[in-house]
């Protein structure tokens, strides 16, 4: 039984190397811990990549806030207020017409015609 394991040794010796004990317990416990364990290295970079993606959640929320509230600071003016209100909900006065032309949508309009000519 040594006799072939002794003749795999001469014809290639770096196996010596690979067949000692302590070689074969430092590769099972690196093969535990990359793949294997809880608290493996793959569950590991799943969890980093989870993280940076809420970090960047969490920057992108914090200008919104931002922006928020200076909006809720403009909007304590009167004359901001009905600003607002005029460009958002189309609210008018009882003495005024308001007329809403939509741009975008002729020229869509007008771009589909043309290519169906």
């Amino acid at each position: 039984m040594k006799n072939w394991y002794q003749n795999l040794i001469l014809n290639y010796p770096y196996l010596k190397f690979l067949g000692s004990r302590y070689t074969l317990v430092l590769l099972f416990f690196i093969v535990w811990m990359l793949f294997l364990d809880n608290q493996s290295y793959l569950d590991q970079r799943i969890l980093n990549k989870q993280i940076d993606e809420l970090e960047d959640n969490k920057t992108y929320y914090k200008e919104e806030i931002a922006k928020d509230q200076q909006s809720i600071k403009n909007l304590k003016n009167p004359g901001q207020t009905e600003r607002y209100a005029r460009e958002k909900y189309y609210m008018k006065r009882d003495s005024e017409d308001i007329y809403i032309i939509d741009i975008e949508d002729d020229k869509i309009k007008d771009s589909l015609e043309e290519a169906k000519k």
